[in-house]
């Protein structure tokens, strides 16, 4: 049997309910870690409370990863003798996909339970296009891991023992995603019956340790005081932090240093021979012969989206979980992005409950909201998108109409002063038309996602402006956001990325060694693939039933075809279509992320046609575009390289101006990028 070894670091606890103290001292008394305490009499403690990994339960230096891969590998072998077949590294795979997006969905939306491993293991079936009912023959594989990496504390398991016998009621308590019953399974397995009189689970109870809730809820069930209480466990944080601060007596027991690095190791090592296979199954990938944009959709988008929907699925599974929300799909490019999800989710037949609906969105709209409450994201906005206008232009574009401006509106502008001329009686109009499209907004919002307090914005990306600009203006309601890619490209505030996640990637720049931040090089191409041909929405009116519609026209789900005139979107589509499973999904998109970061830093001649993108507009209320791949002044060398500093795709604008140079300038850029980011991972 393997003996916890208590350290002797100190820490501080409350005096007891009579006044007494665990050790004797002033004020805060000092508490060493050492099992004396708990076979000690504990006056005014009437419950116990034990915490179970790592405390009443000790921990093998194994990592997290090695046993999850170890299970999936064994399951892998079950569902060999069933007739099912799925590799133990897709099994894996799909596992870490499914944990990161439920933790993120309940982190972002509250985080007050717990992620249930019943969860996670049916999403992982349902895209695997596993039968159900293998769900609780995985878990009991996970259970029989856990057998198999735990040890008994037992002189802890003694001392609750002889407090039990003084009468003193003992409990477990744990953040854990499996439920009570499997968790006194594992304890009794090790410590035999009769040691603990009732187990709580943060997966059943719905609510955690670190939260605080879940020492909350005990309390209540256990109808006690937290005076009367004391809580043991080794989590600085969640079993002792937070427990004192509710008054609760606690003794910390964390877990010693080389066990924390030898698990770290083994996590190290498990990682990076599960990278070694992968990268020899991707060494000399075959890839499909395209011939046109349809073909490029289907080969190479088909696999990238359906897999960046997979993700929207995982997230939205858990925020269905949460209750009260609803997934709102921005125009445009979350209209593109639903055409694909729920072609997806049809194919894949993956359910999903969750109220869902395109809305008439855009940073303008958004931007309507948070002036109306004087928000100062708004200014951060406006600063950077009318740089060089003046306050007059700043007006029509948010007010939608032609005002009788005094000459102090025609001064650039400048957002510290906007609050005080829209204040000033000129600005009044301005304001009123604002206040009208709000009402209107507010209104299509009602209708589109009802009463939900939490709204989940779909759309491409990068910098969540929409996301933060409605959070600033309608308080009442929750807004987040999920999309392909975040990243501070604008290099204003970061302070809503908490509530903005992507899906795909969350990097400021590009980094060769991280395959799928190369669309960063590229971004308009992504934005380009999902959005419809109709405009951005900038006026919203009323209609004759009271129902709210804008000048993009109509865009619910039933009535719009995003991919009309796409023969990029198209094939996805298509790819979508005849898709089998998730697992391919996973095989193919590792192949199609390969071929688009060829196509983006070394393009062909047929690169630059097929991921060819027309002029952009700029929007925000204006008719204004630019084009991505703009002419150059073709007379100097220098002066044709200079020029290429302000495309929108630089590789492109080098492969088509400088054909006979382009591989060894395109070889020097990559090499560029390639330092930046290991001299940023150096310094970070």
């Amino acid at each position: 049997m393997q003996h916890f070894v208590l350290t002797s670091t100190t820490l501080y606890v409350p005096a007891l309910a009579d006044g007494t103290r665990l050790i004797d001292g002033k004020g805060y008394a000092v508490l060493r870690q050492n099992l004396d305490l708990l076979c000690s009499p504990l006056n005014g403690i009437g419950l116990i409370s034990t915490d179970v990994f790592d405390t009443l339960l000790l921990r093998q230096p194994k990592s997290q990863r090695s046993r999850v891969m170890e299970g999936e590998r064994r399951f892998a072998r079950l569902l060999k003798q069933r007739g099912y077949h799925a590799s133990a590294e897709e099994l894996f795979r799909v596992r870490l996909l499914a944990e990161k997006f439920a933790y993120r969905a309940l982190n972002v939306g509250g985080g007050a339970g717990e992620v249930r491993l019943s969860d996670i293991i049916a999403r992982q079936l349902a895209i695997l296009g596993l039968p159900p009912e293998l769900l609780h023959a995985r878990i009991g594989l996970e259970i029989d891991i856990e057998k198999g990496s735990l040890s008994a504390n037992g002189p802890l398991a003694m001392a609750l023992r002889q407090q039990r016998q003084a009468g003193i009621r003992v409990i477990a308590v744990s953040d854990t995603g499996l439920p009570a019953d499997q968790l006194c399974e594992l304890i009794a397995h090790f410590h035999g019956p009769g040691l603990i009189d009732k187990v709580y689970s943060s997966a059943e109870v719905g609510a955690s340790k670190r939260s605080g809730r879940l020492f909350s809820a005990v309390l209540a069930a256990e109808n006690i005081s937290p005076s009367g209480m004391l809580h043991i466990g080794d989590d600085h944080i969640a079993d002792h932090a937070v427990p004192q601060t509710m008054g609760i007596h606690t003794v910390h027991m964390p877990k010693g240093l080389i066990r924390r690095y030898a698990a770290r190791a083994d996590g190290a090592r498990s990682e990076a021979i599960r990278g070694f296979r992968r990268h020899l199954a991707l060494s000399g990938p075959a890839f499909r012969a395209v011939s046109d944009r349809n073909s490029f959709g289907r080969e190479v988008f088909g696999p990238i989206v359906a897999q960046f929907c997979l993700h929207i699925w995982l997230y939205a599974t858990q925020a269905q979980a949460q209750g009260d929300c609803a997934l709102a799909f921005c125009a445009r490019g979350g209209i593109g992005i639903r055409q694909a999800f729920e072609a997806l989710l049809a194919r894949l037949q993956l359910p999903l409950d969750i109220r869902r609906e395109n809305i008439l969105v855009s940073r303008l709209v958004a931007a309507r909201t948070a002036l109306e409450t004087r928000n100062c994201a708004v200014l951060d906005e406006l600063g950077r998108e009318f740089a060089k206008s003046s306050f007059a232009q700043v007006a029509h574009a948010l007010g939608g109409a032609t005002y009788e401006l005094p000459p102090s509106w025609d001064a650039t502008f400048a957002p510290a002063h906007f609050f005080e001329m829209l204040n000033s009686p000129s600005g009044l109009p301005v304001l009123e038309d604002v206040a009208r499209q709000n009402q209107l907004f507010k209104r299509h919002l009602d209708i589109s996602c009802g009463p939900a307090t939490r709204i989940i914005l779909c759309d491409t990306g990068l910098y969540g402006s929409t996301q933060r600009l409605l959070a600033a203006g309608l308080p009442e309601r929750h807004f987040e956001t999920v999309q392909f890619a975040r990243c501070n490209y604008k290099g204003l505030s970061e302070d809503h990325f908490p509530d903005v996640t992507g899906l795909v990637v969350e990097a400021n720049l590009y980094n060769p060694l991280k395959i799928e931040t190369v669309v960063l090089r590229y971004w308009h191409i992504i934005e380009s693939l999902f959005e419809p041909a109709i405009p951005s929405v900038r006026h919203l009116t009323e209609r004759e039933d009271g129902t709210v519609s804008g000048n993009a026209g109509a865009i619910a789900h039933d009535v719009i075809d995003a991919a009309a005139g796409n023969p990029l979107l198209s094939g996805v589509l298509d790819y979508i279509d005849h898709v089998e499973s998730g697992a391919e999904v996973m095989r193919q998109a590792d192949v199609a992320w390969l071929r688009l970061k060829r196509a983006i830093t070394n393009p062909s001649s047929f690169d630059m046609v097929a991921l060819g993108v027309g002029p952009r507009s700029i929007d925000f209320g204006r008719g204004e575009s630019v084009h991505v791949l703009a002419q150059t002044d073709r007379t100097g060398l220098a002066k044709r390289l200079k020029s290429t500093k302000s495309q929108l795709w630089r590789e492109g604008a080098i492969a088509r101006d400088f054909p006979r140079m382009k591989s060894a300038l395109l070889a020097a850029l990559e090499l560029a990028h390639i330092l930046r980011g290991v001299s940023a991972h150096l310094y970070r």
